[in-house]
């Protein structure tokens, strides 16, 4: 058996989460491949021209020839396709809930008014501020380990009361201890694919590299990851929409959940259905466009300037 050349963000999350998945596609060398999105810590996603700036380095060595496949967290994917690569497994998903970090060991409720808690996401900071208006949203970016480091700053200024990670980056580092709270997908709704990898070859991949990849994909993961990416495409939202969906397979059902939420907290929409996936070719596309064209239907492109339907 010939060593599967594997390409990961150089990240620490990223090698450890595409280390995990690398040991069960057999002999195998991990490469670190440097994004801009890991370079650039300080500048928003959206001006660095959004989540896609964890992926196309990877991708450019996918098609090079330089690795046989590379590791990504399904939810930093564009959801436009790629020429020449190919999606060719998801595994199973790790916990796709977020994970509140208190300085203090208290949950969200606990915090005293005017507490400062730090996120880089917009659908986190618009759940916040609905949850709790009188608290401070501060923006961030950084690794784990930066982010939760703001919790003990000793600055005044940049020290912050608590912050909002991924409950699944935090396992992955084995860093799960430091959540004081997990917060409940049925109030907390996360980013579609949240929790998920995924794993690119090039189209055109040797028959051996195809099916090794492909022996780890976990068909009720990629169903509902992909249903809830569904949505992000039909509403043309990019990685700054303050958007949360959920999707899971029960009793032989596909669910799928999604909420839009104004920037600012103040108001939200959720539209939530469900198929069962033998009845179509793409069940996981086709409930997406459902559940987006109730959203739309029901004013999310007036909640948040910018989506399908709505104003830019």
């Amino acid at each position: 058996m010939t060593s599967l050349r594997v390409g990961t963000r150089a990240s620490e999350l990223a090698i450890a989460q595409a280390g995990q998945i690398a040991a069960r596609l057999g002999e195998h060398e991990l490469i670190g491949i440097s994004s801009e999105g890991d370079r650039d810590q300080t500048s928003a996603l959206a001006s660095l021209g959004g989540s896609g700036v964890f992926v196309s380095n990877l991708r450019e060595a996918l098609l090079r020839g330089e690795v046989d496949a590379v590791v990504h967290s399904f939810k930093d994917l564009p959801t436009a396709p790629a020429d020449g690569i190919e999606l060719a497994a998801v595994p199973k998903r790790a916990d796709p809930r977020d994970a509140f970090c208190a300085a203090d060991g208290v949950g969200l409720a606990a915090l005293p008014a005017g507490a400062r808690v730090g996120t880089g996401s917009s659908r986190r900071r618009a759940q916040l501020l609905a949850a709790r208006p009188d608290i401070e949203v501060v923006a961030i970016r950084g690794n784990v380990d930066t982010r939760l480091g703001r919790l003990i700053e000793q600055d005044p200024d940049r020290r912050l009361d608590a912050i909002v990670l991924a409950a699944a980056g935090l396992d992955r580092l084995g860093r799960s201890g430091v959540a004081t709270e997990i917060l409940a997908l049925a109030d907390w709704p996360t980013a579609p694919a949240q929790g998920a990898l995924a794993i690119e070859i090039r189209s055109d991949a040797p028959a051996e590299v195809r099916r090794r990849v492909t022996r780890v994909d976990h068909r009720p993961t990629r169903l509902a990851s992909e249903a809830e990416r569904a949505v992000l495409a039909r509403l043309e939202a990019g990685c700054s929409a303050p958007l949360g969906a959920y999707a899971l397979i029960e009793d032989g059902l596909l669910f799928l959940s999604a909420t839009v939420y104004a920037l600012d907290g103040s108001d939200s929409i959720t539209a939530s259905h469900a198929a069962y996936p033998e009845d179509s070719r793409d069940p996981a596309g086709e409930l997406g466009e459902r559940v987006a064209a109730e959203l739309l239907e029901r004013g999310a492109a007036d909640l948040v300037p910018g989506l399908a339907g709505g104003a830019s």
